[in-house]
């Protein structure tokens, strides 16, 4: 299937939600719809399972119309950068965005909002609670077809968890569909170690009958498979200090000879970001033409939101002033345009240099690429004395790159502590702008008990406005600082959730 086939399917799904009352929710955590219409009239077919499964996929992509809330891969980059070091405020960033890059985060502000997600969750929810009900109804529609659904959408609904896990810390883990008023019911937060442990049990669970592939490259990266499943679990695993675990989810992928790593040569950043759905992509949020990403208004240069850190060239990838030849692939006109530090990776049309024009703002949003999940090994590795393999995954990677001799470490496998910040040294500059810097300083910042506060409160000191960051160091002694607040709107909806001790 291409890929404006697959985005048309995708919005006739919409079509569905909306009718349904499924998208115009706005009760607690909008997961409410207006009436019960979606049992009774809807689940009758495998068509209609396969139509719920993608608009699953095609709620990731924005909100429906009359609601406010940001897509998800919005959101994901914003909590995924603005509180780490790589990015700086543009001209048009706004007041509840300049607020989290100060470290000054109250409940009322806007980001702190976590409706987006979970009405993707709830549809999850409603594919798993419901689809079997089409077994009694449509007999070409068999178990193995239903079992490989029930996967996806559990799989997808891991990953969904996981981001909220990593952004608010203890969150309420709902696991059954909402669709009538009567459905509803408070449900408090769940512990940081439930909510990991059920999102395990989700992508577990699913890698045991998802598909392998679905039979075309943009649904085999814009769908969750097999691969991508057992991606997520590496990354969740080195969450949970799991290593053994992340690297042999890890090496399913790797053995598998389904994924590699683009070649670093004058078509890579076309193929990688500018194309999308390369041989290094695992699952990538799809926008085309008629479904654009909103980054386009973020990076543009008129009142653009943000803009690379002058850090970002100057000591992430280094410049070799003797010879301007010689750079990293990943820096200039990849992650950055350095006349000006605007955010690249989105902007860059099939020239790599040009810039795309508002109407052209359809890159995909990389969630995983082959080349963080051998960082994860790496990582991994490192933590279980294996770090002279951890040192060749990571050179792998900067050959890829051209890395520039600057940013290279002479260490030896004995030296966990310096193998292991190497390795998030090369993972800013191979995932730039891929929403994953603040998840990755505090995974090792946590790791042991938080061994290494010291990551996060070094970030503070070049991230945050000089005026702010005494303030902010102090904050961030506090580690339930480390999470966002509940936001006050569910609050007030809903008795049963206490907020964040640290925005008390």
């Amino acid at each position: 299937m291409n890929n404006k086939r697959s985005m048309n399917k995708m919005k006739i799904v919409i079509c569905f939600f909306l009718s349904a009352g499924f998208l115009s929710c706005t009760k607690w955590l909008d997961l409410s719809p207006e009436n019960a219409v979606i049992k009774e009239e809807f689940w009758q077919t495998k068509e209609q399972v396969h139509a719920a499964v993608l608009g699953c996929y095609a709620s990731l992509l924005g909100a429906p119309a009359g609601v406010s809330d940001r897509p998800l891969s919005e959101y994901f980059f914003l909590w995924g950068e603005l509180r780490a070091d790589m990015v700086s405020p543009g001209i048009g960033i706004s007041t509840d965005e300049q607020e989290i890059v100060n470290v000054n985060i109250l409940a009322a502000n806007s980001l702190t909002k976590w409706g987006a997600v979970y009405r993707s969750i709830n549809y999850c929810n409603t594919v798993i609670d419901f689809a079997p009900d089409a077994l009694q109804s449509d007999n070409t529609f068999t178990e193995s077809s239903l079992k490989a659904y029930l996967a996806e959408t559990k799989a997808l609904r891991g990953l969904l968890y996981f981001y909220l896990l990593r952004t608010f810390g203890e969150v309420p883990l709902k696991l059954t569909a909402t669709t009538t008023d009567e459905d509803i019911q408070p449900v408090p937060k769940s512990t940081k170690e439930e909510v990991l442990a059920q999102i395990i049990k989700d992508l577990e669970d699913a890698s045991l009958n998802i598909m392998k592939t679905y039979g075309g490259v943009t649904t085999d990266k814009g769908r969750l498979t097999y691969y991508a499943v057992q991606t997520i679990l590496a990354d969740v695993y080195l969450w949970a200090e799991r290593y053994e675990d992340c690297i042999n989810a890890a090496d399913i992928v790797i053995n598998s000879g389904n994924f590699g790593l683009i070649e670093g040569n004058a078509g890579w950043y076309t193929t990688l970001y500018a194309n999308g759905n390369s041989a290094e992509s695992i699952f990538e949020f799809q926008y085309d033409e008629q479904k654009l990403n909103t980054f386009y208004p973020i990076f543009t240069t008129t009142r653009r939101k943000l803009i690379a850190s002058e850090r970002v060239m100057e000591e992430i990838y280094t410049v070799n002033y003797d010879d301007p030849l010689l750079k990293d692939i990943r820096g200039e006109y990849s992650a950055v345009r350095t006349t000006d530090n605007s955010i690249w990776k989105y902007l860059g049309n099939d020239t790599q240099t040009g810039i795309r024009t508002v109407d052209q703002s359809f890159a995909h949003w990389p969630v995983y690429r082959y080349a963080e999940l051998l960082l994860i090994k790496a990582e991994a590795c490192a933590q279980v004395n294996r770090g002279q393999e951890a040192l060749d995954i990571v050179e792998v990677i900067r050959t890829r790159a051209q890395a520039l001799e600057t940013t290279h470490r002479e260490l030896a496998a004995s030296q966990t502590e310096e193998i292991t910040e190497y390795i998030l040294e090369e993972r800013a500059r191979e995932l730039a702008f891929e929403g994953k810097r603040w998840y990755d300083v505090l995974r090792n910042a946590k790791r042991d008990n938080y061994r290494n506060l010291h990551l996060l409160i070094n970030m503070v000191s070049v991230a945050v406005p000089p005026e702010r960051q005494q303030s902010a160091m102090v904050k961030y002694q506090d580690k339930d600082s480390h999470y966002l607040p509940v936001n006050e709107s569910e609050l007030l909806i809903d008795k049963s959730l206490k907020q964040n001790p640290f925005y008390e």
